[in-house]
């Protein structure tokens, strides 16, 4: 760890949220950022790329929970999400964990989540499984920092042994105890991490959120909706396309044209529902949400067509937006 020791310097640099699927880590950066940033859904792997979000910590905390005093002890973190790391067949599986991977391994810090309310998943000994190695070899690289996530959902004399035991697990990490949901213990997990980044200027202009574009999170929020009123298994298989984009200064509103891609003609008729009446309320929820992130008027179209086993092919993901550079997207 690097203390703040330059003057006129701060804490910038680069903090990878990784963990096993669904323990709230985009939860947690949109919570951070105030922004709808990343898709969020109760159902596991919702996240599929790398999502960078840029936040500002104006006083950082000490150790002892003090705010410093000097100046240069404020901080840029650029948060990087990654979908949770998992086993499985296919070009999109491979392309999720390689995403996830390429973001620990450059991060500056490691910022593992764990679901504390979780009992099957929360023990450290899980850590050492092995759809969680690349996990393992990234705290072992990386000053780390563990949040103990959805403790508002634990029994206070439950939560002390947690800690502890992920204490003893990872020596070097500062645990702390936080819900992405309610925003309890984010200041602390903040400063946490900071006090753990490199001095130096500023990484990003100031009042930068993301490098990715509107158009990439419109298909976040439309995929959104798709986890939210799809069946258990159909939103694995679906992507979005935006396909068009057309902004209206004069009046302040943009008109969004969008494609759900499925991989079977069977899948079609599931997500355009009887009469169109699926896909209208998907378009209502994902309009309103849109509108919300992008404080404007929204008016989405949205359409359904089959791309044949897409996820299975390099090609597929390619080409409906799945590429290792954020600006494609």
């Amino acid at each position: 760890m690097q203390e703040a020791a330059n003057e006129g310097g701060l804490y910038a640099g680069f903090c990878a949220i990784v963990g096993l699927p669904n323990v709230g880590k985009s939860t947690l950066i949109n919570k951070i950022l105030g922004e709808h940033l990343a898709a969020v859904s109760a159902k596991p792997q919702t996240t599929r790329d790398r999502i960078l979000g840029i936040h500002r910590v104006e006083r950082v905390e000490s150790a002892g929970g003090e705010l410093a005093q000097s100046p240069q002890r404020s901080a840029q973190i650029a948060f990087v999400d990654t979908p949770g790391l998992q086993d499985g067949k296919g070009a999109l599986r491979r392309y999720m964990r390689d995403e996830a991977v390429a973001a620990a391994a450059d991060c500056d810090v490691v910022l593992l989540v764990i679901d504390a309310s979780d009992r099957s998943g929360r023990l450290p000994g899980r850590l050492r499984d092995d759809d969680a190695s690349p996990i393992a070899a990234a705290v072992a690289r990386h000053p780390t920092v563990v949040a103990l996530n959805k403790v508002d959902r634990v029994a206070k004399p439950d939560l002390l042994p947690l800690i502890e035991a992920w204490t003893a697990e990872l020596p070097g990490a500062e645990v702390v105890p936080i819900s992405a949901a309610t925003g309890d213990g984010l200041v602390a997990l903040t400063s946490a991490i900071a006090r753990r980044l490199p001095v130096g200027p500023a990484l990003f202009p100031d009042g930068m959120v993301t490098d990715r574009t509107q158009q990439f999170i419109a298909r976040e929020i439309i995929r959104e909706q798709l986890y939210h009123q799809l069946g258990k298994e159909l939103p694995y298989a679906c992507a979005v396309v935006v396909e068009s984009w057309n902004e209206r200064p004069s009046k302040g509103d943009v008109a969004v044209g969008a494609v759900i891609v499925v991989e079977r003609e069977s899948q079609k008729p599931i997500v355009v529902g009887r009469g169109g009446q699926r896909i209208r309320e998907l378009g209502i929820a994902a309009r309103t949400a849109l509108g919300e992130a992008l404080r404007r008027t929204v008016h989405l179209s949205l359409f359904v067509r089959v791309e044949e086993e897409w996820s299975q092919k390099d090609a597929g993901l390619r080409r409906l937006g799945y590429a290792n550079d954020p600006q494609q997207a």
